[in-house]
């Protein structure tokens, strides 16, 4: 007895295979849309650090790795790790700032060390807590979640003028004029370019930037000569993990916000693509998420989450194949193969980038304020939860020695503003917020 297999019309969108140039196409068309993303917290801390320009190459090659590994997980799925949907994962900027913490209070020669022990124990938190967390997203509704990615945004944008401004102190005094014109190729890019173009104007007017400052002797080409062509780093390669209890507590509030932000972008996946997102698909994702912090952090990587933007992509393509997006995922690991490709990244100079990353950290802070267009405002409470959890972000961010005279402990955690704003929002929702608004956000 033979068996048909199911028409195509019986198969669900997410589910179908397209035709292999399909896959390819809207492949390359998710690393566009995300890369900029992807690289720019290795090079932040990186940068931090004191990296030379080979290990920097190194760093942002093991995040482009580990990000293709964790959406070829979420996408395909093994057992019960993988939301099986066209979810991107990749480095989060919300782990950024609570590293840099880390570094001004371990020094730079020992905090990666720090970090990755903190990481790898915030990693198996969302392994356990993922079931549980599925159930609790009523403490993450659009008002907490969204104050808590707009803090991120904000918290970044002061690394993107000192980008500029550091540039600027040099005795040519190239800075301004390079971010000034970089800004404004993206956004003539994004104005005036059609479709897929104008959705990756950010990279062009990375490119644009870089090319006005090769002729000006802006651009070090030192990092090709460093860089091997081809390979990967070795387990815990920038430092040995170590356990800090500070950090750690820093780092598993971060976690929870990866949490709720992964949970926002798979709800919202959920209704773009007409299959609900369920508590089980819910638990699978936030596992998934897990393990690729953990496999990240061996190879040198940092926490992973979903990238919103992508889910914005899907939406406007409507191309809503996983398969789609496992063919991104598998590019990302071809990139990170290859640490030659992260050090074409290292070679756009610090003015190029902080003028991009006015955009590009502002977006993040934009896509905060859109979550936080949901809550209900016609509450005075509401307004007055955002107003306290935002100021008290804002603190380290205005005032970086604020708490130099609190202890060591304190200080790792209140000196991230977005780990200081989450504590509050969370606790001052629960005491003040609506039973209607602790209910699941559905974006970010």
């Amino acid at each position: 007895m033979t068996t048909t297999a199911a028409p195509a019309s019986e198969v669900h969108p997410v589910d179908r295979r397209p035709p292999a140039l399909q896959l390819i196409v809207g492949g390359v068309q998710h690393v566009a849309a995300m890369y900029a993303g992807v690289v720019a917290p290795p090079l932040i801390i990186g940068a931090a650090v004191g990296l030379t320009g080979g290990q920097l190459s190194l760093l942002i090659s093991a995040s482009l790795f580990t990000a293709g590994l964790a959406t070829l997980l979420q996408t395909l799925g093994v057992w019960r790790f993988g939301a099986r949907l066209p979810l991107v994962n990749g480095v989060t900027f919300a782990n950024v700032a609570p590293v840099m913490a880390i570094v001004s209070q371990h020094g730079s020669q020992n905090a990666l060390g720090v970090v990755y022990g903190a990481t790898l124990i915030g990693a198996a938190l969302i392994v356990l807590a993922a079931p549980f967390f599925s159930r609790l997203t009523r403490f993450f509704p659009p008002l907490v979640t969204g104050t808590v990615i707009t803090l991120i945004g904000i918290s970044l944008l002061p690394v993107a003028i000192q980008w500029i401004s550091n540039q600027q102190d040099s005795a040519d005094g190239h800075g301004i004029l390079l971010a000034a014109l970089t800004l404004l190729a993206v956004l003539a890019f994004n104005r005036f370019l059609p479709g897929f173009w104008s959705r990756i104007a950010l990279l062009l007017g990375l490119v644009a930037g870089t090319l006005v400052a090769w002729p000006l002797g802006e651009v070090d080409t030192s990092t090709f000569r460093e860089a091997p062509a081809f390979g990967v780093a070795s387990p815990f390669h920038f430092g040995t993990p170590a356990f800090d209890i500070a950090a750690i507590i820093s780092i598993a509030i971060v976690m929870l916000v990866i949490m709720a932000e992964s949970t926002a972008d798979m709800l919202a996946l959920g209704e773009v693509v007409g299959r609900p997102t369920t508590q089980r698909t819910l638990a699978d994702g936030l596992r998934a998420d897990g393990v690729a912090t953990a496999v990240s952090t061996v190879f040198g990587g940092f926490a992973c989450t979903a990238f919103a933007q992508n889910v914005g992509l899907v939406a406007l393509t409507r191309m809503f194949s996983r398969y789609v997006v496992a063919a991104c995922g598998a590019v990302l690991v071809l990139l990170g193969l290859f640490p030659v490709a992260g050090g074409v990244v290292a070679l756009v100079p610090q003015p190029v980038l902080g003028g991009a990353g006015l955009v590009l950290f502002g977006s993040v802070a934009v896509s905060g304020i859109r979550t936080l267009s949901t809550a209900a405002f016609d509450r005075p409470a509401n307004v007055t939860i955002v107003a306290a959890a935002l100021g008290v972000g804002i603190i380290p961010i205005a005032a970086p020695e604020f708490y130099a005279h609190f202890p060591s402990a304190v200080q790792t955690v209140l000196d991230s503003g977005i780990s200081a704003g989450c504590v509050v929002a969370v606790v001052l929702n629960l005491v003040f917020g609506s039973r209607r608004e602790r209910t699941p956000a559905t974006g970010s």
